[in-house]
Parts: C-alpha cells; structure tokens; sequence
C-alpha cells in the first residue's frame, strides 16, 4: 500500500492547497464589499507564499522535529535538514508528509483573515501571520500531533488528546485568534453593508467542501477504509448542517438565503473535522444538525452579545465548530473527557495570550488599523492601487 499511500496524500494535498487558493479567498472575497475583494484575495495568496516559506526554514521543525521535548519540536528539521527523498514518516515519503502539513500552515492564519477584512493595514498581516504560525500554530500542532504535552503519554496519561484533523490545532487556534484581533481592531465604521457577490461565496464554499475531502481523509495518511470513513462522514455532516443552517434561518427571519445556507456547509466542515477519523454516518449526522443551528446562534451571540465586529463570522464558524465536534468526540465515547476539556483550555489560554502578545508588538511596530479615509475609499485601491470592477464600464 506505500505507493498508493503516496498517491493519496499527493491528491490529498493538492485539496487542501485547494481549500485556501482559490476557495477560501473566493468565500471571503465575496463576502465583502466590492472595494475590498481584491485585499482580501492579495491576504489569502499572501499568506499561502509566506506560510510555505516559513514552514520550510523552521515551522516543520518546530512542529515535528525529532527533539524529546514536550513543548517544542526542536531545529534539528530546519530547512527539511537530513530529509531526502527517500526518507518516510509511516508509508509515506517525509517530503510529502511536510508539503501536507505545510498546506495546514497555510489555511489556518489565512482562516483569520475574516475577522479584519475591510480595515487591516497589509503590512501588519504579513507580520502577525509569520510570527503565529510559528509561535502559535507550530507549537500546538507539536503538541497534539507532535508527540508532545497533549499527545497519548502527555499530561492527560495514555489517553491524549483526539483531534483527527484540525479541530483544537486549526479551528480553534484560528478562531480564537480571529476574535482577539476582531476585539482589538474595533468595528468598521459601517457595518450595513450585504455582501457583494453571493455567487463568489457559493463557489469558494463549494471549492472549500471538495477541498475538505483531502483535509480530513488525507489525515488519515493511507489510502484505505479510515480515509474513506474520513471522507463520507465530512460529506454527511458539511450536508446536513446545510440544511438545518437553512431552516434555522427560515423559522427565524422567514427566509432562507444563499449564503446562510453555505455558511452552514462551513460550520458542518469544521465541528466534523476533530471528529472524522473516529466517528461513523450516524454520529456525523449529529454533529452537521446540531452544527447548523449551534454556529448560526454563536453568530447572534459575537455580534448581538459582545459587540464584536468578526466580520465574516469566523469565530462562531470555525472557532465554536471545532471546539463543539472535539467535544462531541468524548461525548460519543471515543476520547476521554479530561483529555478534550483540558487540551481545549489549554491551547485556548496559549492562544488567547500569544495572540495578544504578537498584535501588540506588530502594532507597534507597522500599524494593525488604516486610517478612515482609507477604509471609506477601500482597500483594493489604499493598499494595492487596484480596483477589482471596473466601475465605468
């Protein structure tokens, strides 16, 4: 099975690259105002090219190094140090266990990105974006994923933490950090405005769904039975919180819309995401159900509640997504309670506080917020000098 091992996590990896360029910018990019589309696709293509460079130079080896230490992977890895072609981590070549992984360092800061949209000075994405996925992100992932503090023979005993895909290490990383930001940048100055293209957040919804079929199922590193568990129960439970997204929506305003109905396909992707390599059909129809209802009232409560301007939602989408499905794994049986609810707080308490930590010296020293002026003209032409329509025509 190595060589079809290879030849999955390959597909596998081209997917999830897939999921950030061109999915998420097209989701995002679309949720936006028309003045802004085109910032918002420079961020995502951005931070792919800077994560990759990263994750080569020292975030593979902060994350997966062969040190013994529980918090850290070590330097040993830097710049794929002592990898060749024909090293393997499991059936699989180490080279393409890094470029998958790498795609995982991609997507998790760009998921931030929905929190500042339309009023981010560019400078200061590229640098808080380095600097956590290396101080933030690497570590986590050594933690869980790493052999590290949190993996079985950590801190919780035999049994650590379970988290298949991304649920703790990306969606709650992500979401918390997107939060921070949301509370510290302040709301817009407007916030009435719709989005401009719900034909964009279809498709770069759609993208994301296929996309998440290499997400989950290439976490399984094999091409067999468990990647293809993996892969029909992200399927069941993206369906499924799409319609009670729908009808949720429905009972509450009286319409269902378009873009509710894919944001319910998000959330049913992230609460699934912990949770894929350890549930079956029924369990991920829970989950999507629950999900749809669950992501669309956290929405009510980060707007309504806390008066916080996460513009696009990503917090209650993929933040309270991957926290409810890591739960739900213990729930269902398949992890214990102690190592979910602690690994949770655990990696919510470091993220919080090196979230903070790095936008206040970011801050000081290239600026997090543009000027108003620059936010009423948009930041496709303060930031870029490019206009994403042409308005004369």
């Amino acid at each position: 099975m190595v060589g079809a091992d290879t030849a999955w996590i390959i597909v596998a990896t081209a997917l999830v690259l897939f999921m950030t360029l061109p999915g998420l910018a097209l989701f995002y990019g679309g949720l936006v105002r028309s003045r802004n589309v085109l910032s918002v696709f420079m961020h995502c293509y951005a931070i792919a090219c800077l994560m990759s460079v990263l994750w080569l130079v020292v975030g593979y080896s902060i994350a997966f190094g062969g040190g013994t230490s529980g918090y850290w992977g070590g330097l040993d890895k830097m710049f794929l140090g002592g990898i060749t072609a024909d090293t393997l981590a499991g059936t699989i070549p180490e080279v393409l266990f890094f470029a998958f992984q790498m795609t995982f360092a991609i997507i998790t800061p760009a998921l931030i990105v929905g929190a500042y949209v339309e009023r981010i000075n560019f400078a200061f994405v590229l640098v808080f974006s380095g600097l956590w996925m290396l101080i933030c992100y690497a570590p986590v992932v050594h933690w869980i994923w790493g052999g590290g503090m949190l993996a079985d023979g950590g801190i919780f005993g035999e049994t650590g933490a379970r988290d298949f895909a991304g649920g703790i290490v990306v969606h709650q990383t992500a979401g918390l950090a997107a939060l921070v930001l949301a509370f510290m940048l302040g709301a817009r100055k407007d916030t009435s405005k719709p989005p401009h293209n719900p034909g964009y957040v279809m498709i770069g919804a759609a993208m994301l769904w296929v996309g998440w079929f290499g997400f989950n199922g290439g976490s399984q590193l094999a091409a067999d039975g468990g990647a293809a568990m993996a892969l029909t129960v992200t399927h069941i439970s993206a369906a499924t919180a799409s319609l009670t997204w729908a009808l949720w929506e429905r009972i509450k305003y009286g319409k269902a819309s378009l873009v509710g109905l894919v944001t319910g396909t998000i959330a049913g992707l992230a609460s699934i995401t912990p949770a894929s390599g350890f549930v079956g059909p029924v369990e991920a129809l829970v989950i999507g159900a629950i999900a749809g209802v669950l992501c669309q009232e956290a929405v009510n409560v980060v707007r309504n509640g806390l008066k916080i301007d996460d513009t696009l939602d990503v917090f209650a989408v993929h933040g309270v997504g991957g926290i409810f499905g890591t739960i739900m794994i213990a729930v269902f049986g398949q992890g214990a309670w102690a190592a979910q609810l602690g690994s949770l707080a655990i990696v919510g308490v470091f993220t919080v506080v090196v979230t903070v930590a790095i936008a206040l010296f970011t801050k000081a020293v290239v600026g997090m917020r543009v000027d108003e002026e620059s936010e009423a003209t948009g930041l496709d032409i303060a930031q870029h000098s490019e206009r994403a329509y042409d308005m004369t025509s």
